[in-house]
């Protein structure tokens, strides 16, 4: 199933009223300890450092400061939080997992980090798994795809950075993309094709984002 296909335009424009306010951000997470109460219902961002998790956070709301962005693998370094007032619902951009420039032990404080929040949040509807579109699934991936199988965590693929990848390369990632999650059982059918610089795939991420918010 292609995103062209997922959503009608109803749900398109759910997903642009959605992201139609301002989002602000809540707190930022070092340890599970400081977790908001388990509330409300809630879709987390994972994904490689340097994947662009932030800059499409960023184009998503449609607000350039609200998740930090950085040449340098490894900024977003906790569980930061935010939120549309009103809405009782959170998004959550996760640490980035795999190559950091950071201290070892420093890395490894975040992999614990993201291990966790996924194992014991019950709250967390859907994990928006971020591929660069360039490169694909690599082990650090799998390694996170197989700790939410194990968890019952259901996560959805979004291929970032699609701008910077001729359109057959991108069609034969989608592809093998595909083929790999099917043999996941906790991810979901549909894969998201973005960018960030583009806004390609942003409406259709936003109306996914709708269902899962909306209920």
């Amino acid at each position: 199933m292609t995103a062209t296909d997922a959503f009608t335009p109803e749900e398109l424009d759910a997903g642009e009223a959605l992201f139609g306010r301002p989002w602000v951000f809540i707190k930022s997470v070092p340890s599970l300890e400081f977790l908001p109460d388990p509330d409300r219902p809630e879709i987390a961002f994972a994904g490689r450092s340097n994947v662009g998790k932030s800059s499409l956070i960023n184009a998503l709301v449609n607000q350039h400061g609200l998740a930090r962005t950085s040449n340098t693998p490894g900024r977003t370094q906790e569980l930061n939080f935010f939120e549309l007032p009103g809405l009782p619902f959170f998004m959550v951009d996760m640490p980035g997992y795999g190559f950091a420039q950071a201290p070892k032990a420093k890395v490894e404080q975040w992999t614990r980090l993201v291990k966790d929040y996924l194992r014991g949040r019950p709250t967390l509807g859907r994990v928006f798994l971020l591929i660069d579109a360039r490169h694909g699934l690599k082990s650090a991936d799998r390694t996170v795809m197989a700790l939410m199988d194990e968890a019952a965590v259901s996560y959805q693929t979004v291929l970032t950075k699609i701008d910077k990848i001729k359109p057959t390369d991108l069609t034969r990632m989608h592809q093998a993309t595909a083929d790999e999650l099917r043999k996941h059982a906790a991810a979901y059918p549909t894969i998201l094709a973005t960018s960030s610089q583009t806004s390609a795939g942003i409406p259709e991420l936003r109306a996914e984002i709708a269902r899962i918010a909306n209920g």
